[in-house]
């Protein structure tokens, strides 16, 4: 299964998603920290064959050496359903099955794989497939929807399983040349390669929260290829490949952009997985918008930066430390600002431009930490403590 999105509103493959708006509803579950487990996730690894002078692969070397290690994954959902009966015409209950095929990769020796949440969402059974065609049930470790990941683990001999080495996400560029191995329309172990278009995308997961730092490419991807690696130059896994943008005809075919969950992010999140079986992600609970100093300006604000609050979420951190939501709207080159709010200008001490740097504190967080805010509440400045929540299933 592979989401296709769209530049305004996005036409999945099996369901509508949109690209990530500009609301905050707490923390996401992106950040880039990684932390230890009993069973650490593999370094990046110096492969064995002829590099040029920067040290990068042919694309038949990254292939040889990460293919073994990439699984077709197929997951199968049983839903109720309702039969006639051709000679009484009386409708009787009964169970439909589907299927939905995507990939994934190794990740250790223990049998760990990661793959797309959104490709064993509401899966009956998994069965994953090796590139010696050998298939084998898989078991679902845990999954985590707000980043679209998943760990699946098979009872298989550490011998049989090649583990990929997982890179620096973070230290990715734009033109940077990638590799995508995958399972395209299910032709088993597809590679295309291409190179690294943009970085810092930001794309909408499959319960509507959004997942920051994605990496964008021009690897041709479709469906199939979810759950997939994005590998560096030097065969590291940099991203998990799980959404393409779907073209004016709203086709669900490759048009050359197409997007990765950063591995950083990955890393966190199989890690907290693996450990305990589920992720839990702080949330502080309200939406916000950026401020510009021209906006500020405009608007007689006291600060020239920093977050209006448009929303509270109610029982949330945020509202029981009485942060306030605007109770006005005023609109500026087609944009509209929350006005009679508090303005959050820091956090932690940090100052805010942007809503990207409220969520990546707000990921390195755990539920029941708290974060110090400065605000204002017109031009009176406020010092506010807020004890991070759990992020619900949903965005309200």
């Amino acid at each position: 299964m592979f989401y296709a999105v769209g530049l305004v509103a996005a036409a999945a493959l099996g369901g509508a998603l949109a690209l990530g708006g500009a609301a905050v509803v707490g923390g996401y579950g992106t950040t880039t920290t990684v932390r230890e487990i009993a069973s650490p996730l593999p370094a990046p690894i110096s492969l064995s064959e002829p590099a040029g002078k920067t040290g990068a692969l042919s694309v038949n070397a990254i292939y040889k050496h990460a293919a073994p290690g990439v699984v077709q994954v197929t997951a199968t959902q049983v839903s109720s359903a309702q039969s006639v009966d051709p000679f009484f015409g009386f409708a009787f209950p009964a169970q439909q099955k589907s299927e939905s095929l995507g990939s994934g990769f190794v990740i250790d020796k223990a049998g760990h794989i990661v793959t797309n949440f959104h490709v064993v969402e509401n899966a009956r059974s998994v069965d994953v497939s090796f590139s010696n065609n050998e298939s084998m049930k898989a078991k679902l470790v845990g999954a985590d929807p707000s980043t679209d990941i998943a760990v699946l683990q098979v009872d298989a001999h550490s011998r049989a399983l090649t583990p990929l080495a997982l890179g620096n996400s973070d230290a990715v560029r734009v033109g940077d040349s990638v590799v995508a191995i995958g399972n395209p329309f299910g032709y088993d172990r597809t590679v295309t390669a291409g190179i690294v278009s943009a970085l810092q995308r930001v794309i909408q997961a499959p319960n509507s929260y959004s997942i920051d730092h994605v990496i964008q490419t021009d690897a041709a991807l479709n469906k199939g290829n979810s759950g997939g690696p994005l590998l560096d130059a030097r065969g590291n896994v940099i991203g998990v490949n799980s959404q393409i943008a779907a073209g004016d005809s709203g086709s669900s075919g490759n048009v050359g952009i197409g997007f990765a969950v950063p591995i950083n992010t990955v890393k966190t999140v199989a890690a907290q997985i693996i450990k305990t079986g589920h992720v839990e992600h702080a949330y502080l609970g309200i939406s916000a918008q950026a401020v510009s100093p021209s906006a500020a300006k405009l608007f007689h604000l006291p600060a020239t930066h920093g977050l209006l609050v448009a929303r509270v979420q109610p029982g949330s951190g945020a509202a029981r430390a009485g942060l306030r939501a605007g109770t006005g709207t005023a609109t500026l080159a087609g944009e509209s600002y929350a006005l009679g709010g508090d303005l959050i200008t820091k956090i932690d001490s940090t100052p805010l431009y942007s809503l990207d740097q409220l969520r990546d504190v707000i990921d390195g967080k755990q539920p029941g930490d708290g974060v110090r805010l400065e605000t204002f509440r017109g031009d009176q400045p406020r010092n506010v403590t807020v004890k991070l929540g759990r992020q619900p299933s949903s965005p309200s």
